[in-house]
């Protein structure tokens, strides 16, 4: 799937929700993700991100590869899906228009991917401004290992992701209104993805290969465990409204608890999916690869929405038989194969 163009347009619909239509002239350019394009739009920006812009353009560049990696990460979670997470035809634009499920999980996972981006270029020497997690050297341990090694800073990553995600939606905040309330409490719920499932590493050190000792340090999760982490909460997502003083949000049923910072929330039902409709970001499953053995949402019943799906044989070709030969090279063999295509009507 094409990246070009549409990520630049993800990157700054989702960094800059409100009164950011006038930017969609790089739909269909050929740039991707480029900081500099990003910054040169500055009179667009405002507060901390304007600061960021001007004196760290190299967080900045982190942002923008974060964004890359939420939407890879989007898409690979909602592959089977109606929705796919699809950066075609403008179609994410529309959908980030609405406070949908869809909505909340694109927010959250981009927030969670500029910490993980953030913290990630701390750790590997990239940003002068951050260096490893050394706090955790002062907690004590149980003496059997210490602390050691480089841990990830995710506290650097979570403060520039809250600065660079947050600054349009807090600056209005004195006017606030349900879109505002939710789309801050998703870009939390994201870092929280991060930020509090961090786990622990350890090295072993001793004589030949014994484990006198350890050092150990703290590590970002995998950036697949934050994605189905948050989808799963994209599945137990919370419909709200806001209060009446217009504060906070509410569980939109009495009997509902309201949701924590690590859910996600929602005020608009998703449309289904099924068919083209372009107002809503909607591209419809038609085409679509389906598995007619599936009683799931990649099943073919489930995402071709009852319309039945053809099928048809394709000739591939791939590499089979390989044998690594001394040394060094792989040799392999080409077979051909008959695969059975099943596709939405």
């Amino acid at each position: 799937m094409r990246l070009q163009g549409i990520l630049v347009c993800l990157y700054f619909y989702l960094i800059f929700p409100a009164n950011i239509i006038g930017l969609w002239w790089a739909v269909g350019s050929p740039l991707v993700m480029d900081p500099n394009s990003i910054c040169r739009k500055s009179r667009r920006l405002v507060g901390k991100q304007r600061k960021i812009c001007r004196n760290e353009p190299e967080i900045v560049e982190e942002v923008a590869k974060g964004a890359r990696l939420a939407l890879l990460e989007c898409q690979y979670q909602f592959r089977d899906r109606r929705w796919n997470c699809t950066s075609k035809k403008r179609s994410i634009s529309k959908v980030l228009k609405r406070d949908t499920r869809e909505s909340a999980f694109l927010y959250a996972i981009t927030a969670a991917g500029v910490v993980y981006a953030v913290t990630q270029a701390c750790s590997l020497g990239g940003l002068l401004q951050c260096t490893c997690q050394n706090h955790a050297r002062d907690m004590s341990t149980d003496g059997e290992w210490e602390w050691g090694g480089c841990g990830d800073n995710v506290e650097f990553g979570y403060q520039k992701s809250r600065e660079f995600m947050d600054a349009r939606r807090r600056k209005k905040r004195g006017r606030a209104d349900v879109t505002t309330l939710i789309q801050l409490h998703n870009n939390e719920a994201g870092r929280r993805a991060v930020k509090k499932y961090m786990r622990q590493e350890c090295k072993c050190h001793g004589l030949s290969g014994s484990c006198t000792l350890k050092t150990c340090w703290m590590k970002m999760p995998a950036f697949r465990d934050v994605g189905d982490r948050l989808k799963a909460r994209f599945d137990g997502a919370a419909k709200v409204i806001i209060s009446n003083d217009a504060k906070e949000l509410l569980p939109e049923g009495e009997t509902i608890k309201p949701p924590s910072k690590e859910d996600l929330v929602y005020s608009e039902e998703s449309p289904n999916f099924c068919n083209r409709k372009r107002k809503v970001g909607s591209l419809g499953t038609k085409g679509r690869e389906c598995d007619p053995n599936s009683m799931g949402v990649g099943g073919c019943d489930l995402l071709c929405c009852n319309r039945g799906h053809s099928k048809e044989q394709i000739t591939v070709k791939e590499n089979c038989k390989c044998r690594f030969m001394w040394c060094c090279e792989v040799q392999c063999e080409t077979c051909t194969t008959v695969k059975t295509i099943h596709r939405c009507l």
